[in-house]
Formats: C-alpha cells, structure tokens, sequence
C-alpha cells in the first residue's frame, strides 16, 4: 500500500507532461493549418493546445496537494514534477505564444518589421522559457526553508495559465503587427515576474479538511457553472488577477499602517 500511495501523485505529473506534450503537437497542427488554410481551422488547434495547458495547470495543482495529504512527498516526485512543469509550462506555452502571435503575422504582412518582430518573438519566448526554468530551480531549492505561505515570485504554471487563457479567449490568430508587440510586451513581463522577488499567495496552507459553511459548497458550485459556462472570460480573469495580485499587493503594501514599535521597557 505505501508504494501504491506514491503511485498517486505521480500519476498526476504523467497527466500533466501529456497536456503538455498534447499542447506542443496542437500548436504544431495550428501552425500548419495557418500556412494552408488561414486562421480559421488555426484557431480550433490553437485553442486545443491552450485547453490542454490548462489543464496541465490543473494537474499541477493537484498532485503536489494529494502528495501532501497522503503524506507521500519524496525526492524524485519533485524533481519530477519540476522536470514536467519545464515543458508543459515553459516550452508548450513559449511556443503557443509565438506560433499564435507572431508567426502568422507574416502570412498577412510579410514586411521587414514582421522580420524584426519575428526575431523579437524568439527572443522573447526563448527568455521565458529560461526565466521558467530558473523559477522552478530556485522554488526546489527555497521550497524547504521559504515561507509555505507565499512563493517568491509568479510560478510558472500561472504564468502559463495566462498565456493559454489569453489565447483561449481570442481564439483567433494575431493579424496586426502593433498588437504582436503588445503580446511579447506581455510575455517579457511574464518572464520578468517569475524571477523577480515579488511574493504570491500559495494556498498551500488552505485547509480541505476543515469543516466549513454550506455557503462555500455553493461558490464552489456558482465558480464551476461559470467555468464551464463562461470559460473564455472566467479562465482570463482568474488569470491575470492572480498574476497581477503580487504587484498591486507589493504597490499596497507601501500605504499599509505598520503596526507600532513594541515600547522599551527601562529597569527602575
């Protein structure tokens, strides 16, 4: 039975690196789509890989905590873990990012700024898979020591997350050439926030097994009708809320009342 317990979470890191793995192949369905027939049947595998990236997320989620919870944590469970969230995290979103932002630009413009921007893509999506993978190396060796409470820095399935949601809601492929520079604009920020030292609440310490309120069981339920309902729209607000929450609750910080200096106290 114990060696069945470890059995557990690992299955989900395997579901995670299919999603992964899944996504890669979709972008390079998508890919080839848009060079034969235009973004129109693009956008169905552009939006499969996106799907698939997040529920990679999901996964993610859920074999660390089940890890936990059945007390069946261990050295290579991690390694493996980090070793699957670099390509379903890193690389499958880096190249969903190019191949849906900025490689169909030339197929519309063909011009020597989408030449520039091209070589702007590569740089900007190869630098957030490494900004990924830096992130995850310094999570592994923080992890026992930090704080379980918030991680340091935006982890990388979020920053996935935010990539897979946004093509998820548009769907379509990029088709101007000032709304590219937006888009690496984004993901060079993206990159930019996994490795800096900006904390973001990790929910490690949330408590499933507590009892609580009838009321929670119905948000619960109201939040997974607009997931299934309303995907497009939930998936992205979810997504840049919890990638925004670390700068504006670092920006708040500075207009927080610092409690008082506990008062010396003089020997008589």
């Amino acid at each position: 039975m114990g060696r069945g317990v470890y059995v557990l979470p690992g299955l989900f890191t395997v579901g995670t690196l299919v999603c992964g793995y899944f996504a890669v192949l979709s972008t390079l369905k998508g890919t080839l789509q848009m060079a034969v027939n235009g973004g129109e049947l693009a956008r169905w595998s552009f939006d499969a890989a996106a799907r698939a990236i997040l529920w990679g997320a999901l996964f993610d989620s859920l074999d660390g905590r089940i890890a936990r919870l059945t007390n069946s944590t261990s050295e290579f469970g991690r390694e493996f873990d980090a070793l699957a969230d670099v390509i379903t995290f890193g690389v499958a979103p880096a190249f969903l990012a190019f191949a849906w932002g900025v490689r169909p630009l030339e197929v519309v413009y063909g011009t020597d700024i989408v030449q520039h921007l091209r070589q702007a893509g590569w740089i900007t999506t190869f630098g957030f898979v490494i900004c990924g993978a830096a992130r995850l190396a310094r999570f592994n060796i923080q992890s026992i020591s930090s704080d379980r409470r918030y991680f340091v820095g935006l982890p990388i399935p979020a920053a996935a997350a935010v990539i897979a949601a946004t093509v998820h809601f548009f769907q379509y492929p990029m088709n101007d050439w000032k709304h590219g520079l937006g888009w690496l604009a984004v993901i060079g920020l993206l990159a930019f926030l996994m490795v800096s030292r900006v904390r973001y609440y990790s929910f490690k310490t949330l408590d499933l097994r507590r009892p609580r309120s009838y009321l929670v069981i119905i948000l619960l339920g109201l939040v997974a009708y607009m997931l299934v309902a309303y995907s497009e729209p939930v998936l992205l607000i979810l997504a840049l809320s919890y990638a925004l929450s670390g700068p504006i609750s670092r920006a708040t910080s500075r207009f927080r009342p610092r409690p008082p200096a506990p008062e010396e106290v003089h020997a008589s």
